[in-house]
């Protein structure tokens, strides 16, 4: 398989006056949640080279994105659902790109965030680490070698205040592995029954994991497994800011890390 990636070009043009001529400047990123992702994503931001922070907006706090002191090239959001409102009227009002890295959206929220996409550009994804989108890939590729002859399984662990399962991730997983739609999908087990044309989806949750996911492929005499595993926030806050850079000169659509990493 050969996947062509494309590396970051650094040209971080902000809407501002210079935008649009190919002014280097500065780009200024907010960050809209308060949590742990938002401090690893803030402390990033300040040690990153032309990139500075605009402001840390903490919803929890009754902080919105209207009270920021000064304007940002792009708002990154690594919240909850529920903001999503807040986000998509301020970067439709301020004509702002958008980096969403929340998880747990409903399809009609997902919806809405594409509605937000025809307005101004939008980078959505369930996980910004490198690591997962070339599994992704790799899922894709492989698949339909295998499929005829291994049963798949997808088991995905996180640290124990996770709200959503199974995670976004393990979602975006099982959609490369069934392209297709052929297959049906059983999350957990119990009972007595025939396994069927199946992909089993497997959720853990315990102490501090910042994420493990796993597609293992069980067939006759031999299993191969795909595995990554996450050893701190850091890897999904660095594929983030790779993702507000690319939206920079983007025109307005929506996007995915596969847009940003490989065109």
């Amino acid at each position: 398989m050969s996947v062509g990636l494309v590396a970051a070009d650094c040209r971080r043009l902000c809407r501002n006056s210079n935008y649009g001529k190919g002014t280097l400047t500065t780009m200024n990123i907010a960050v809209l949640g308060g949590g742990a992702m938002g401090s690893v994503l803030s402390q990033m931001i300040e040690e990153r080279e032309g990139m500075q922070l605009a402001g840390v907006v903490d919803p929890l706090a009754g902080d919105t994105l209207e009270a920021l002191a000064a304007e940002p090239d792009v708002v990154i959001d690594f919240s909850n659902p529920a903001n999503l409102e807040m986000l998509s009227e301020y970067c439709r009002a301020h004509s702002c790109p958008a980096v969403i890295a929340t998880t747990g959206f409903t399809q009609e929220q997902t919806e809405k965030i594409k509605e937000l996409a025809q307005h101004v550009p939008v980078v959505f994804s369930a996980n910004y680490s490198l690591g997962i989108n070339i599994m992704k890939r790799v899922i894709a590729e492989i698949t339909p070698l295998l499929e005829d002859s291994f049963d798949i399984e997808i088991i995905e662990k996180h640290h124990n205040k996770k709200l959503d399962s199974p995670s976004g991730t393990a979602k975006m997983l099982l959609a490369a592995a069934d392209e297709s739609g052929a297959y049906e999908h059983v999350y957990g087990r119990e009972g007595n029954r025939k396994r069927s044309r199946e992909i089993g989806i497997h959720a853990v949750r315990g102490g501090t994991i910042a994420g493990e996911h796993t597609v293992m492929y069980a067939g006759t005499d031999e299993i191969l497994e795909i595995k990554h595993t996450a050893g701190s926030k850091k890897i999904f806050a660095s594929g983030a800011l790779k993702a507000a850079a690319f939206t920079a000169d983007a025109e307005p659509g929506f996007y995915t890390m596969e847009d940003v990493l490989f065109g």
